[in-house]
C-alpha cells in the first residue's frame, strides 16, 4: 500500500471521513498541528471520532503565534524517502509553513493541497508572502476551475495543479430524489414548521456567513415564508435586529447533530449561505445532496464551482440584500423540484468515495 503524510490543522468532520475512505486503499498518517479543544470556534458535537482508518498524530506545541500555534516536532516526521507522498493542507498556519521550509530545504517533494481560495486586492508584501508560499510546493491539488485560478494567480504552475470532488459526504448520503412536497409538509410538521415554504441557512452567527444581510433580505419576502437558520447561538446583535424588523416567520434553531439537520434539508424548499466570504463551503454540497436549489453569494468558491444561475439556483453580489431578496423571490416563484433535481445531477460525482479515487490517481501520475 502506498505510505501518504498529511499534515494539516484540527480534525474537522469531512476530513476524518476522508481519511477514513482513503485508509481503504493507502496507509495514512495524519499530522494535527492544532488540538480539537482550542478550537473554541465549533461546537464540540461538532467533531466525529473517525473509523480508525489512518494513524493520527497531534503534534506538540512548542509555542503559539497569534493564537496560532507553531510545531517544530512535525520535522521529525518528514523524512525523505519515507512516504511515497506528502500532502500539506494550505500554507497560512506556521506548522505548515514551517513544515515547507523544512522539505524545500532537504529535496523532499511534497504536494500542497487547497480546499478553495478566493483572489484578494493584497498590498505589494502580503501578495510577495503568498506567492513565495505557494511557490515552495512541488505540485499542487485544487478543488476546481476557482481555486487553480486562484493558485495560478500566486504563483503556482497550471501544469502542476490537478483538480478533485472535494466532499463531507458518502455516495450514499446523496438522495436518490427530491424529497416529494407531501412529505416535506410531514417532515415540517414534524418539526414544529408552520410555514408554507422555507428556506433554510446554516452556519455560525458571525459576521462573515452574512445572516445580516439574510435578515435585511427577509424583510422583504412574504412572511409565510419561514427561514430556519441552524447551527449555533444567535448572538444578542441578530437577536435585535430579528426583533427590530419584526421578523416571526425567522428562527433561529441552533446546533443540530447530523441526524436532525438531515431533516431540516429534507423539509426545506432551498437553501441559501449569504456568505461574505467562504474560500469553499460545503453546505452548498450538502444541500444540493440533498435535492435542494441554492443562493448564494459571488464570494462563495462552491457556490461559483456548482451553482449554474437560473438553472440549480443563483448567485448575488456580496453583501447585496436586494439582490438577495429578489433571487429569493424569484426562486420561490420557480419550478423548485426542478431545480432541485439540477442540484443532485450536479453534485453526483462530489463524494468522499470519488475525492479519495482522485488522491490515489493524483499518485499514480505522480509516480511516473
Amino acid at each position: 500500500m502506498k505510505r501518504i503524510l498529511f499534515l494539516t490543522t484540527y480534525a474537522s468532520p469531512y476530513r476524518v471521513r476522508f481519511f477514513d475512505e482513503l485508509g481503504k486503499t493507502a496507509q495514512v498518517t495524519v499530522l494535527y498541528s492544532r488540538p480539537c479543544a482550542d478550537v473554541s470556534h465549533r461546537d464540540a458535537k461538532w467533531f466525529e471520532p473517525g473509523q480508525g482508518g489512518f494513524r493520527s498524530v497531534q503534534l506538540k506545541t512548542t509555542c503559539t503565534l497569534k493564537g496560532k500555534q507553531l510545531c517544530f516536532e512535525v520535522c521529525k516526521w518528514l523524512k525523505k524517502g519515507e512516504y511515497d507522498a506528502i500532502f500539506v493542507g494550505g500554507y497560512s498556519s506556521p506548522t505548515a509553513i514551517l513544515a515547507m521550509l523544512y522539505m524545500r530545504l532537504h529535496g523532499i517533494p511534497f504536494t500542497m493541497e487547497v480546499d478553495g481560495g478566493l483572489i484578494r486586492q493584497d498590498g505589494r508584501l502580503k501578495f510577495a508572502c503568498k506567492r513565495f508560499l505557494v511557490r515552495l510546493a512541488n505540485c499542487w491539488l485544487s478543488t476546481g476551475k476557482e481555486t487553480t485560478r486562484y493558485l495560478v494567480h500566486y504563483g503556482a504552475k497550471l501544469e502542476g495543479i490537478r483538480e478533485y470532488p472535494f466532499s463531507s459526504f458518502y455516495q450514499a448520503d446523496i438522495l436518490p430524489e427530491v424529497v416529494p412536497q407531501e412529505e416535506k409538509r410531514r417532515i415540517r410538521e414534524a418539526l414544529g414548521i408552520p410555514e408554507e415554504k422555507m428556506l433554510l441557512a446554516i452556519g455560525q452567527f458571525i459576521p462573515r456567513k452574512g445572516f445580516d444581510v439574510l435578515l435585511k433580505a427577509a424583510a422583504r419576502l412574504d412572511r409565510d415564508v419561514g427561514i430556519y437558520l441552524v447551527g449555533g447561538e444567535a448572538t444578542p446583535e441578530y437577536v435585535a435586529l430579528r426583533e427590530k424588523l419584526g421578523l416571526a416567520n425567522v428562527h433561529f434553531v441552533g446546533f443540530k447533530p447530523k441526524t436532525e439537520l438531515a431533516e431540516y434539508y429534507k423539509a426545506a424548499d432551498a437553501f441559501v449561505l449569504p456568505t461574505r466570504e467562504d474560500i469553499w463551503g460545503l453546505v452548498i454540497n450538502e444541500a444540493m445532496a440533498y435535492g435542494l436549489p441554492v443562493v448564494t453569494t459571488d464570494r462563495c468558491v462552491a457556490g461559483l464551482e456548482l451553482v449554474e444561475n437560473g438553472v440549480n439556483g443563483y448567485i448575488v453580489p456580496v453583501g447585496d440584500e436586494n439582490a438577495l431578496a429578489d433571487r429569493l423571490r424569484c426562486l420561490l416563484s420557480s419550478d423548485m423540484s426542478a431545480m432541485g433535481r439540477t442540484s443532485l445531477k450536479k453534485i453526483r460525482n462530489y463524494t468522499l468515495e470519488n475525492m479519495a479515487k482522485a488522491h490515489m490517481d493524483y499518485l499514480q501520475e505522480w509516480e511516473k
